[in-house]
């Protein structure tokens, strides 16, 4: 009997393509993905990888093709399936929003009433319009969307948007956010057990991923005397490691902090006292 392996979808090309493979790999999971590969079995891992085209990758995962897959939010939101949201994976974030030419003057949603616009998310437009009593005449294309202002195909644009630097170049400005997205672990309802075990384990391998780049190892000196007010800044997994340094009446402390406070805390942490602070990176994190 062959081993059950849990079946994977991610997207065939693309930015969304490169970091879900680095999540994976990341994960210990060693994946050998040549050029035009549709299905890759890992080396190291009882997992299947499939390359999909990103429109078709919840249908699959919903029809028990794929057991799960790594998708952006964005795209369950224009077409809704029956799948779960696993995990939001922190990365490929992006936005779902309305531009307008960048010369024309935003004057709130009434701007839209009655123009023609053009996307590749007309549900998501559709439900934006429906909620503030618009009309409008929407023109659904894919690929290329920023250009149709330029072409006289419509007056603005919903698409979707991550820096923003498309648009500028395209003449345009974002005026409204509809959605916020980025990439989420999916699975579907038709997972066997044996899947479902399998499943377990890569979520605590990302978990301890995901932990890790959200965080960084901290070590620094400080005098006996401003320790209690430096541990109070540094509560770490549990609590700061102290270690008594050679020089009398000063410890070394070491702990964890998260990148999204990293700055600010650095900042208190010298005007408390601190001195030698080596901030490193932290691979994996098991909490």
């Amino acid at each position: 009997m062959s081993e059950v392996k849990l079946r994977i979808a991610i997207q065939k090309s693309g930015r969304l393509n490169e970091e879900s493979l680095k999540l994976i790999r990341d994960c210990g999971i060693f994946i050998d993905n040549g050029d035009d590969q549709l299905k890759v079995i890992a080396r190291n891992f009882p997992i299947e990888v499939f390359f999909l085209r990103n429109s078709d990758i919840p249908e699959y995962v919903q029809d028990g093709v794929a057991d799960v897959a790594i998708i952006g939010e964005n795209v369950l939101v224009e077409k809704p399936h029956d799948v779960e949201i696993v995990k939001s994976l922190g990365f490929s974030k992006c936005r779902v929003s309305l531009a307008i030419p960048k010369h024309d003057t935003y004057t709130g949603v009434e701007y839209f009433n009655h123009k023609k616009l053009a996307t590749s998310y007309p549900k998501t437009l559709q439900g934006f319009l429906k909620k503030n009593n618009l009309t409008a005449e929407i023109h659904e294309i894919s690929g290329s969307v920023e250009i149709a202002p330029n072409i006289g195909l419509s007056d603005a644009i919903c698409d979707i948007v991550s820096t923003g630097s498309t648009l500028f170049k395209n003449g345009l400005k974002e005026v409204e956010v509809l959605h916020q997205s980025e990439a989420v672990l999916i699975a579907g309802r038709k997972m066997s057990p044996e899947a479902k075990a399998i499943l377990d384990k890569l979520v605590f391998r990302i978990n301890a991923v995901l932990a890790g780049r959200g965080n960084k190892y901290i070590l620094l000196n400080a005098p006996n005397e401003k320790l209690q007010e430096i541990i109070n800044m540094l509560p770490g997994m549990k609590s700061p490691t102290i270690l008594p340094l050679a020089n009398s009446g000063w410890s070394s402390l070491h702990s964890v902090i998260s990148e999204k406070e990293f700055w600010d805390k650095i900042d208190a942490l010298k005007k408390a006292g601190a001195e030698g602070i080596l901030v490193v990176p932290i691979e994996k994190m098991v909490l």
